[in-house]
């Protein structure tokens, strides 16, 4: 079943960060938001995730209302925030077996979740190592195979190669588009980047000051256009800075 997000709106005091948002996200398939820092990218996949509630809108997941029911649609969601941290004495390892042992229903089960985030997380012997000894972007690989490797209907990431070097973020992006197709999962991502959404997604959403301004495939979005940038800035109106290569100002 697909994600229906319908008319989100959310305000911080007067700020209004999301404004009426809809959206369709499919099986099988990844859905990026595209857009520069601040343009409620985040918010947006908070509300999806259960972490926020919207002043006004619905999301709906396997029949579930997402907002109203957010226990329930918790089972079927995992969640990485940007921002997301690691139990800094805890080892990798640990990590994975924690989650496994969470999620898991059965012996099973739990070996192949571990094998999968052990995986994914591609760390080598520092899956052993406590995680205060990492760098950034071994953190966030290790929180991106956490999230897939228990094979949730729905991936909710935030920025998912952030920190990350060319070389593992090829890797995850190549393991985040495998997984949607071989688990018929929905992944929705966010992002600033135009060469990574347009590498990674299926779908893309434009947002910016809160408003999607356009959604379909990359091709659909950048019809005549051969770059992503020119299309934000057209879509944008009056934004007349001149955002660097592969990214959005914001």
């Amino acid at each position: 079943m697909p994600l229906y997000v319908k008319e989100l709106f959310k305000s911080y005091g007067k700020t209004v960060a999301v404004r009426g948002i809809s959206f369709t996200a499919h099986e099988g398939k990844v859905f990026g938001l595209l857009g520069p820092n601040g343009a409620g990218k985040t918010t947006t996949l908070k509300i999806i995730a259960t972490v926020l509630k919207p002043d006004s809108g619905s999301v709906f997941l396997n029949d579930t209302e997402v907002i109203n029911d957010p226990e329930r649609a918790r089972e079927y969601i995992s969640y990485v925030p940007e921002d997301a941290g690691t139990y800094r004495n805890l080892t990798g390892y640990e990590h994975l077996t924690f989650a496994a042992t969470v999620y898991a229903k059965n012996e099973k089960e739990y070996d192949e979740f571990l094998e999968d985030g052990i995986k994914i997380a591609d760390l080598g012997d520092k899956i052993h190592d406590k995680t205060k000894s990492y760098s950034k972007g071994m953190k966030r690989r290790l929180q991106i195979a956490r999230a897939l490797m228990i094979k949730p209907r729905l991936a909710v990431l935030d920025e998912p190669t952030a920190g990350i070097d060319v070389f593992h973020a090829i890797n995850i992006r190549n393991i985040i588009k495998d997984f949607a197709v071989k688990n018929s999962s929905i992944v929705i991502v966010s992002s600033h980047n135009m060469f990574e959404v347009e590498k990674l997604c299926d779908e893309i959403g434009i947002i910016n000051e809160g408003v999607l301004l356009k959604v379909g495939s990359v091709k659909e979005i950048k019809g005549n256009s051969q770059d992503l940038e020119e299309v934000f800035i057209k879509l944008a109106k009056g934004d007349q800075t001149e955002p660097q290569k592969g990214e959005i100002k914001g």
